[in-house]
């Protein structure tokens, strides 16, 4: 398996590198700056070449980057629109320097707009962005738990965006498990696992799915509740996972973003999902 987890890049960003081959990861997902600013600070070419470098001569592959917090693609507000899709194209510019391959982004909030108005935000800022970052990096869009304003709960509205796109090579999907749970997709057996994964290839394409964020739900089935869990101690549950590691899903990069506190390490949680497998 390809399998790690979101890393820090405290310090400076090659230093995520030696933090995943520490802890033995086959992938990782970062962030490329600060998440909670708007504006990152300009990575040093030092730094870049070290990252590029260290990421060459590892065992790592692929890399993941994510898009920072602030960003809210699918806003009708015209002034944080046009701030979201300036930190799109940027980031997309900052993964190609980094020879990051692939940047998952969440499609955010229509903010009581509805759902139709922020599927076409969502597809006037990619299509700018990929305008003007004309970067050879796949933008991974992230399913969502189906809260409130939400945008992408159902493969249906995934597909509604990817079809506005102009460049829609230039799109993939990442896959949560905690979200699809949380959004209604059903993970705990084997025949309903089989099933999420045929919804999906009959509507996005089943070639266009890139990672999978392994992670368990503290949310019942269609809760719509955006809270992840550690593997196994959710409501996905141990069987869950060994039928989605079992699955096609099993054989994709895996992420994991399973809660920081004293119940489980990360450790713990990876030697979980080997032993489920």
């Amino acid at each position: 398996m390809r399998i790690g987890f979101h890393v820090s890049i405290k310090g400076s960003i090659d230093q995520a590198v030696d933090r995943a081959i520490a802890k033995g990861y086959t992938t990782f997902q970062i962030f490329t700056g600060n998440p909670r600013q708007w504006t990152p600070r300009k990575l040093a070419s030092e730094e870049v070449e070290a990252f590029v470098e260290k990421v060459k001569t590892s065992d790592i592959d692929p890399v993941f980057a994510h898009m920072p917090y602030l960003p809210n693609l699918a806003s009708p507000k015209e002034g944080g629109h046009a701030k979201s899709c300036a930190t799109l194209n940027a980031e997309l510019r900052r993964c190609s320097m980094l020879g990051i391959q692939n940047l998952v982004t969440h499609l955010g909030s229509h903010l009581g707009a509805g759902k139709r108005t922020g599927q076409k935000r969502i597809i006037t800022a990619i299509n700018q962005a990929f305008e003007d970052a004309n970067e050879d990096v796949i933008l991974l869009l992230e399913n969502t738990a189906g809260g409130r304003n939400t945008v992408g709960d159902s493969f249906e509205n995934i597909w509604s965006i990817m079809q506005g796109l102009t460049y829609p090579e230039r799109v993939g999907i990442c896959f949560d498990t905690s979200h699809a749970f949380a959004a209604g997709y059903d993970l705990r057996t084997f025949k309903s696992v089989e099933e999420t994964i045929q919804k999906l290839d009959e509507t996005v394409g089943i070639k266009k799915l890139k990672l999978v964020h392994l992670n368990d739900s503290k949310g019942n089935l269609n809760s719509r509740i955006d809270r992840h869990e550690h593997i196994g101690l959710g409501k996905i549950g141990e069987n869950g996972f060994r039928n989605v590691l079992r699955s096609r899903l099993g054989k994709l990069p895996l992420i994991l973003e399973t809660p920081k506190d004293t119940r489980r390490s990360e450790t713990e949680n990876l030697r979980k999902v080997h032993e489920l497998a």
